[in-house]
């Protein structure tokens, strides 16, 4: 019994000797560290005492009482410095909160043992569905003949499909390319929107009694089991409510939270990765890119979000497409009940349908609409998505993915369309700089030739424009270091995809030049009397109480300057960066500063004559200073390094 508690007590004197060595030495670097590196660092300055005094035993010995006390107390800082050493060695390699603590440690390693199990699914799943040799970078002979590339094509869409959630929807993505896919692949990824495998009745069921709160049947007369489409997050079922009206039922996926969270964690560390080893990942801004998706997916599995997309765009159609109508108090996050519209989608629309040019310009003038005057839009109006509906008009449906403009970047918007419309090089530049993020420095004029050369070559005499020309606009944006902003390329992607739907409706429709037509039409009338006086009288309610004020302040600067007063209060330094850059200089100042000071003093008294045979007091000044010294330049470099992370 005697060993064990002699034991504990010593382990007991230990853990607290460490704390009481840790708490001085975080006091001496004024910053606070973790537990863990605390009690490291009163270990070692516990293991360095005994080697310390051991070694000055000798010196101690032969000196007088109060130098004994004085050389146990310098060995005691010695110890001190060393563990402050170990902590500014740790700040250094492994800087405080870059590895997790142990709890999280012990969930990340499980995240992955996740990841690394679905990297490991996904191969087999391309290697099942005969995509290995494509991993590798190798093509077969076979790619070269339609056949080939039918098979390819639809071991490709079979392969995303069960590869899950996200993959569904890279596939839906590149069936909107139709610039750099062969038609074989569009045509087999297109069926990813609508022809997935439905989850089983059992599993959706669960998930509608959970949302709804009461059985199925306490809610709808007629519920059909069968989907009427299985899209990758969601699958629709008709309904009737006990009132009689024909709904759609649209309900989760069940599991399918867990499942996009866990690819989205893969997806952001992959864009982490990018950005650190790459320049062009830097660039492009992955991270943002990455984060933005995720946050699209994140509300896209929120079918709260879906239904008020839905509303506000509905609130703004003057245009005669009709969306249905949500019916909320049966709606929530992972069910959405919403009026049924009859009709089939553009990409199942026959030959025979009447006024396909006309259906075409009133797909378009919605859309530009939409963007150019509401500044709420529908950003994926894929075929799937438009309807052709009984009485001969149009519909939209699935509002998950919905962009929104404020009126500076739709006034900008149509400043540059109205610019690009007249050829104008100047105007197109001036407004491009307003729609983009500008960076701090840019070639105004080789942009102005870049934008020019662009205008001849796509709305130039004998030119034809097409959606080519959004991708070299966007080749001008990368070229001149220049940022598109996510809502900005929204408008594009969505440009781009609806002209897929408007080539399936009408072949051969011109888009950019029918847009032209209709965006100049809008700008315009944004610009007509009715409108310029609204809009001079809300500037004029603006500037009132500015204009009452404007007396008073000029007489005082004017009072300030006749008595010599007046002074400008300018702040130095407001910018980050030249803080930064400031306070690096000073760092590098103050270091050079002590090591130089110290050093020289330190040799100094310690070359200095000796007074008695052990030890001068001149020597014992050095080596205290020496120590000072230390301790104040690990207290910057600690502090630098911390700052620095």
């Amino acid at each position: 019994m005697q060993p064990v508690l002699t034991s504990i007590s010593v382990v007991v004197f230990t853990v607290v000797t460490s704390l009481l060595f840790a708490a001085m030495v975080s006091r001496l670097l004024g910053m606070s560290f973790g537990l863990v590196r605390r009690l490291a660092a009163g270990a070692i300055a516990i293991a360095l005492l005994d080697p310390v005094l051991n070694g000055m035993r000798s010196t101690i010995a032969d000196a007088g009482a109060a130098a004994q006390l004085f050389l146990s107390l310098l060995g005691l800082c010695v110890c001190v410095l060393g563990a402050m050493i170990f902590l500014v060695l740790a700040e250094v390699l492994v800087p405080t909160g870059s590895l997790p603590q142990p709890m999280e440690l012990a969930r990340g390693l499980r995240g992955r043992l996740a990841r690394a199990r679905r990297y490991s699914r996904i191969t087999r799943i391309a290697v099942k569905h005969g995509l290995g040799p494509y991993l590798s970078g190798r093509r077969r002979a076979d790619f070269e003949l339609p056949s080939g590339r039918s098979r390819l094509a639809a071991s490709l869409a079979e392969a995303l499909d069960e590869a899950g959630v996200t993959f569904v929807k890279l596939g839906q993505i590149l069936s909107t390319r139709r610039d750099l896919l062969p038609p074989e692949f569009v045509t087999e990824l297109s069926r990813l929107r609508d022809r997935v495998a439905p989850a089983p009745w059992v599993e959706v069921e669960a998930v509608l009694v959970a949302e709804l709160g009461r059985p199925v049947a306490e809610v709808f007369a007629e519920f059909t089991r069968e989907p009427l489409a299985a899209a990758s997050i969601a699958q629709v079922h008709a309904a009737t409510l006990k009132s009689g009206e024909r709904v759609v039922v649209k309900v989760q996926r069940p599991g399918i939270g867990s499942v996009v969270e866990r690819d989205l964690d893969i997806v952001a560390r992959l864009a982490a990765t990018l950005h650190a080893r790459t320049r062009w990942g830097r660039a492009i801004g992955v991270r943002e890119l990455a984060t933005g998706f995720a946050d699209a997916m994140r509300e896209e599995l929120d079918f709260r979000v879906e239904t008020a997309n839905m509303l506000a765009v509905a609130a703004g159609s003057r245009t005669g497409v009709r969306y249905p109508v949500p019916q909320e108090s049966l709606s929530g996050r992972r069910i959405l009940v919403m009026e049924r519209l009859d009709g089939v989608s553009l990409s199942e629309a026959g030959p025979d349908t009447p006024d396909r040019e006309g259906l075409a310009r009133t797909l378009l003038d919605t859309m530009l609409r939409q963007v150019m005057m509401d500044g709420v839009f529908h950003a994926d109006p894929h075929p799937g998505n438009v309807l052709l509906l009984a009485d001969g008009g149009l519909g939209m449906i699935d509002f998950g993915s919905v962009g929104r403009l404020d009126g500076a970047l739709r006034e900008a918007l149509q400043r540059l369309l109205l610019a690009m419309d007249k050829a104008d090089t100047l105007g197109v530049a001036d407004a491009l700089l307003e729609v983009v993020r500008r960076p701090d420095e840019i070639d105004q004029v080789a942009l102005e030739r870049a934008v020019g050369q662009f205008l001849a070559r796509h709305l130039g005499p004998g030119s034809s424009a097409g959606v080519r020309m959004f991708t070299d606009l966007f080749k001008i944006v990368a070229d001149f270091g220049l940022s598109v902003p996510p809502e900005v390329a929204a408008v594009f992607r969505a440009l781009a995809t609806l002209e897929g739907g408007l080539t399936q409706l009408a072949p051969g429709f011109d888009l950019v030049a029918e847009a032209r037509g209709v965006a100049t039409g809008y700008v315009r009338q944004s610009l007509d009397g009715d409108t310029l006086r609204r809009a001079a009288m809300d500037e004029l309610v603006t500037l009132v109480p500015m204009l009452r004020r404007l007396p008073r302040r000029v007489e005082r600067i004017a009072g300030a300057l006749e008595n010599g007063r007046l002074s400008l209060n300018i702040r130095l330094f407001a910018d980050q960066r030249d803080r930064e850059h400031v306070t690096g200089l000073l760092h590098q100042v103050l270091l050079t500063a002590l090591g130089a000071t110290a050093g020289v003093m330190a040799v100094m008294l310690l070359t200095a004559e000796t007074v008695t045979p052990q030890i001068t007091l001149l020597q014992l000044c050095g080596y205290s200073l020496l120590i000072i010294s230390a301790v104040l330049v690990l207290r910057v470099l600690a502090l630098i390094f911390r700052r620095e992370r």
